[in-house]
């Protein structure tokens, strides 16, 4: 299998199935002299770990990292930990696993999941929880996301929030960024978190799942990120997006409604700023113009399909093309999307280290202006 690595210069490959002995990532490019320790990693990782709260799978996994290789401490760094310039192994073991619930799907494949698509592609399938299929690899991305924040200039500052669970979006006038703590959903609106809590509950007991919109916001992203034609920082970031598991649909900025709107409206206005840059009046664009970041919030939003394994049964085949009835036993996530949170933040963390190193790389340091 190969594509398990993104990123030029700020280089992540992620290797482990769902149900092996570990999972883990190498990130290659990380400059050196930047204090990292386990702990850091560990912060990260513990916003996504599974079994936090009824909403989400009851598979136990502590997500423990260590760190096997990149960095460096001796009296020379007066104690602390430092990157080297030399590629960072992470491993993440697995403990909580219980293979026997994926014994009724061993040959016939899950309706909306990855299943028949691996077999057709590769003659064989890791159906204990997927393999590499499975939610489960996103914890190294975010064991990856966590060393990526360290490359990125101070100021930049990258929170997500689910804004939709199935059908139910938030109120934009209730959002809050502080309300993301205070709820298992990472919901914005705490009404929205509320009612939430009463609709998954009746999904979860009877089975089902819903699907979910993400949006990850970038704030004090230096200008000039991004370049064209190829290498536009939005592109990236849809595709950094799209790769994570279960996600069908990304939109940066307005997206998708930009295209309700006219020119006069979608036209993102300008005034001269007191820093020798302009003042944006509006943010429709989501932060890139042509492919490369302008200084405003990056904006970003990404849909999450509905968990595919459930217990309703769904008609589908077997591996040798006969009819078969599948329901899917064990521990998942009534919501897959809630989890994606962390996620989106940490794709997003890997592809502005990625093109703040490449940018350095070809101009130098961007423009000072942190925010316009």
């Amino acid at each position: 299998m190969s594509h398990n690595s993104f990123g030029h210069l700020f280089r992540v490959t992620t290797f482990g199935e769902s149900h092996g002995p570990a999972l883990g990532c190498v990130v290659d490019g990380c400059p050196p002299r930047i204090p990292l320790e386990a702990a850091e990693i560990q912060a990260e990782l513990d916003r996504r770990r599974p079994g936090q709260s009824r909403f989400t799978t009851q598979r136990q996994e502590p997500d423990a990292v260590r760190i096997l290789s990149g960095v460096f401490a001796d009296d020379r760094t007066g104690g602390r930990q430092l990157t080297t310039g030399t590629p960072i192994a992470l491993m993440i073991d697995n403990v909580d696993q219980r293979s026997k619930d994926y014994s009724e799907i061993r040959d016939a494949y899950r309706p909306g999941h990855a299943d028949y698509a691996y077999d057709a592609k590769y003659g064989i399938r890791d159906y204990r929880g997927g393999g590499r299929s499975s939610a489960r690899e996103t914890a190294a991305r975010v064991a990856a996301g966590a060393i990526a924040r360290k490359v990125l200039p101070a100021g930049v500052v990258i929170r997500g929030a689910l804004v939709q669970l199935g059908p139910h979006a938030i109120d934009r006038a209730r959002f809050d960024w502080d309300e993301v703590h205070n709820n298992p959903f990472f919901c914005p609106d705490p009404v929205a978190a509320e009612r939430w809590a009463e609709i998954l509950d009746g999904v979860r007991k009877a089975g089902s799942s819903l699907g979910a919109v993400i949006e990850v916001v970038a704030e004090g992203v230096p200008p000039g990120l991004g370049a064209p034609v190829y290498g536009k920082l939005d592109a990236d970031l849809a595709a950094a997006m799209m790769s994570i598991n279960a996600v069908k649909g990304v939109e940066i900025g307005d997206g998708f409604a930009a295209a309700a709107l006219t020119g006069e409206d979608n036209a993102d206005e300008m005034r001269p700023g007191n820093q020798g840059g302009p003042v944006f009046l509006a943010n429709h664009a989501g932060g890139v113009l042509g492919g490369i970041s302008t200084g405003q919030p990056l904006v970003c939003r990404f849909a999450v399909k509905p968990t595919s394994s459930i217990l309703t049964p769904r008609a589908s085949v077997t591996r040798d093309n006969q009819p078969a009835d599948v329901r899917t036993r064990g521990r998942h996530d009534p919501c897959v999307g809630i989890r994606a949170v962390p996620v989106g933040e940490a794709m997003m963390a890997c592809v502005l280290a990625d093109h703040y190193l490449r940018h350095r790389g070809q101009v130098g340091e961007p423009a000072p202006f942190q925010s316009w």
